[in-house]
């Protein structure tokens, strides 16, 4: 075996990625599938405008489409860009969207996934890459879009690499979304057993405790007489409370109901 020339040995420099797909694009019909994927580069474009990114696609390397998403890889240094604020202005871009798309259109419902690692341009060789597109693909991101469906403004659901979120989040370096509004769970892909990677879900407008509940009901859809679906990367459903819990997305503003409130309660604020 011959040795390996020394440059095969460097790391390459690190990247940030986000990749994006759209739920259902394969089963759009065939003549609306241009529009669609026009609208949703419009959506993509004017969100990374906002975040402060110039257009990727005039950087070699910067841009992969995958037909039915792309993959965004630019600078280990504009990774907390990518969380915060993209996250949050990609809801809205798409609530905005929703809210004005012809009713023959259809819906635009998005996965993404924000990923920090080794990655060489413009060929994309390294694992950053399929890491990036196995956690759009797992398990555990599905379902946090089939729970967030079930809410009027469901339209995102992200997930975030282990390396990304200790390095952005956790270090502070977000300035909206906190450790809190994450769901620590575990990433899982059908067909792919040698993969399993610690993750944190992030859905916009549902906290990580109804998150879990909404992915624990779910899982339990999917597999009848059981709480959990094994092997999917869903957190097990958070141990009963002893009084009901609510989530209100919005201001409390009821006097009536503020005074009814007694004993320990736990508020959690957060911007939706």
């Amino acid at each position: 075996m011959l040795p390996l020339p020394s440059a095969s040995l460097d790391v390459p420099p690190e990247h940030a990625l986000l990749a994006v797909d759209m739920q259902g694009y394969s089963k759009i019909p065939e003549a609306r599938m241009a529009p669609v994927r026009s609208d949703l580069d419009d959506v993509l474009m004017t969100v990374l405008a906002q975040s402060g990114f110039a257009d990727p696609r005039a950087v070699p390397g910067a841009y992969k489409d995958t037909g039915d998403g792309a993959i965004f890889v630019l600078p280990a240094k504009d990774t907390a860009r990518l969380i915060d604020p993209l996250l949050g202005h990609l809801h809205a871009a798409l609530v905005r969207y929703e809210q004005g798309r012809l009713t023959d259109a259809p819906p635009i419902r998005l996965r993404a996934a924000v990923h920090l690692g080794p990655l060489t341009l413009p060929d994309h060789r390294g694992d950053a890459i399929n890491e990036v597109c196995r956690l759009l693909d797992c398990n555990a991101v599905r379902q946090a879009l089939a729970a967030a469906g079930e809410h009027e403004t469901g339209f995102l659901a992200a997930v975030l690499s282990e390396p990304a979120y200790r390095r952005t989040v956790r270090a502070g370096r977000t300035t909206e979304l906190a450790e809190e509004h994450f769901l620590p769970t575990v990433a899982r892909v059908e067909g792919k057993p040698h993969f399993e990677e610690g993750c944190r879900l992030y859905v916009p407008g549902l906290t990580p405790y109804f998150l879990g509940l909404a992915m624990s009901a779910k899982a339990a859809e999917a597999t009848p007489g059981t709480t959990r679906a094994l092997g999917t990367g869903v957190p097990p459903a958070p141990a009963a409370a002893t009084s009901p819990a609510f989530q209100i997305n919005g201001a409390m503003n009821d006097p009536t109901l503020i005074n009814q409130v007694e004993g320990d309660v736990r508020i959690e604020r957060r911007r939706l």
